[in-house]
């Protein structure tokens, strides 16, 4: 007995060192903070692409809401696939837009093949895949995030400034 314990503690000691040392990692990359501050201003400073140009335009004049997982479907619902940016759902007073986990791989060209667990619903969890076009051949995975709802502001119509 004392041959087992005294083997293992070594081995112990090595995962306690392990454990620490990858516990103490996302403090000191959250302490710095530079990282979030370059991010940024990359952001801020690269030029908008074609599909953000287009998605603002569609935005334009609305308000974003509080993001939902899911959102009520009918069968007549317009969907565009706007390139490298986003899938926008709805028309009218308020429209939802996805970003999916990577929009750098939206393309239109591609059709989006959904396989729901709810009829009426599209939900952040449904299985989304998508195919070409022409050819029906799968070209890739789609993982949505949270639909972001976006309503018409409505004008002041009172005169009152």
């Amino acid at each position: 007995m004392t041959y087992l314990s005294a083997s293992i503690r070594p081995l112990i000691a090595g995962i306690a060192a392990a454990l620490a040392a990858a516990l103490a990692v996302p403090a000191i990359a959250q302490d710095t903070g530079q990282g979030d501050v370059e991010t940024k201003a990359e952001a801020e400073a690269a030029p908008m692409t074609k599909g953000e140009k287009r998605l603002a335009k569609l935005l334009e004049g609305r308000v974003a809401g509080e993001p939902v997982r899911c959102i009520r479907t009918f069968p007549n619902m317009p969907m565009e696939t706007i390139d490298k940016t986003a899938y926008v759902y709805g028309r009218g007073n308020t429209i939802y837009v996805q970003r999916t986990r990577n929009p750098e791989d939206i393309d239109g060209s591609d059709a989006l093949v959904t396989r729901r667990f709810n009829a009426s619903e599209l939900c952040r969890l449904d299985v989304m895949t998508t195919i070409d076009r022409n050819v029906g051949f799968f070209t890739g995975a789609v993982f949505f995030e949270d639909f972001i709802p976006y309503t018409r502001v409505k004008e002041d119509d009172s005169g009152e400034g």
